[in-house]
């Protein structure tokens, strides 16, 4: 991936009659299939595409940046209407990315479960040693000095409406062997293996697996031809016909891992070109360094490639510098992201454009 500009790209950025007045709301850069907003997020949700990624890089509770709250305690409420959001639009399929402070993780955590988000991993940004110098004294803080943030990894959980009542996918699947009336030994013989069906897709345990695609057809085939009769059709969602081998694998979050990538991400904090100054192509902005909390492009690279395809859309709500812009297309997504503070939708507009 380059960050470095050409001839034939810069034209795009200088085409951007924005960059010689301050921004208005209703503003919008495009490349492609790639979007930057100058609005707020929660006016857009209902006109962007539904996400398969959606990266969450908002407040922090530190006063940290420009828009940043000032205390963890009030994330939660902050957060909550864009949490709703986010579960009515996005899917099965979708993966979220939450970025924030451990603590600030912390106080959001119970909002994002009861809004339908299902927990998978923390991930912990490692800056090293070198982040340390000038920014602590544990004498004075009377604590360890701190070079980390965190991505916490979160999907959208499928949820079954059955007789009024919301059952995970886990739920779903006992109850609809359980009406076929069949001896739960003979979802074995359904799937063609020796206790596989029992032990892992059909269990009420936490020991419980995803069934792969072929074995839920074998299932759901299984069950219609031997079941119930007056039950008929098993696992259905549409009071016609089973949940198809392609619909059932759409039932889950996308994820790939490369070998050797763990949750502990360690990198320096960004720095040298790409790291985004106060100062860009002779335009002199209000801060020092532009953004306080750049993320690696690396890591939005990672994040990115794990949870989605290409040809798939990804969300940014809270844009800052939109590092999500440029990697995704490198990548082929499709991307929207929303940005209000002037500077930063300029700087992320022109980071876009040259890259």
């Amino acid at each position: 991936m380059t960050t470095n500009p050409s001839t034939a790209q810069a034209h795009l950025f200088s085409e951007w009659k924005g960059h010689e007045r301050e921004p208005v709301v209703g503003d919008v850069y495009r490349r492609g299939d790639v979007a930057i907003h100058f609005d707020q997020a929660e006016k857009l949700y209902a006109d962007w595409p539904a996400p398969t990624c959606i990266i969450s890089d908002g407040p922090y509770g530190v006063s940290g940046f420009p828009g940043d709250n000032h205390k963890a305690e009030s994330l939660a409420e902050w957060y909550e209407p864009h949490f709703k959001a986010w579960s009515e639009y996005a899917s099965p399929e979708t993966t979220l990315w939450f970025w924030g402070t451990e603590v600030g993780w912390a106080t959001v955590h119970p909002v994002l479960i009861s809004n339908g988000w299902e927990y998978r991993c923390c991930n912990i940004w490692d800056k090293g040693l070198g982040h340390i110098a000038g920014n602590a004294n544990s004498r004075t803080l009377r604590k360890f000095p701190v070079v980390t943030e965190v991505c916490v990894h979160y999907v959208k959980a499928a949820i079954f409406e059955v007789g009024g009542h919301s059952l995970t996918m886990q739920e779903w699947l006992r109850h609809e062997w359980k009406r076929t009336g069949l001896p739960f030994r003979l979802a074995n013989e359904a799937c063609g293996v020796l206790n596989a069906a029992t032990r892992k897709y059909l269990t009420s345990d936490h020991l419980w697996y995803f069934p792969p695609a072929d074995a839920f057809v074998r299932l759901a085939q299984y069950a219609n031809d031997h079941g119930d009769p007056a039950g008929r059709p098993y696992f259905c969602v549409n009071g016609s016909s089973p949940i198809s081998g392609r619909q059932w694998a759409r039932l889950r979050a996308k994820f790939t891992c490369d070998v050797g990538i763990t949750n502990v991400w360690r990198e320096p904090q960004v720095s040298g070109s790409e790291r985004i100054q106060g100062t860009r192509n002779g335009m002199k902005y209000k801060f020092k360094s532009l953004h306080g909390s750049q993320k690696p492009l690396k890591f939005l690279d990672l994040t990115i490639r794990a949870s989605t395809e290409k040809g798939d859309v990804v969300w940014e709500p809270f844009g800052g510098l939109c590092p999500g812009a440029v990697v995704s297309h490198y990548l082929g997504r499709a991307y929207r992201a929303a940005e209000i503070i002037p500077e930063f939708y300029v700087a992320a507009v022109e980071r876009l454009a040259t890259s």
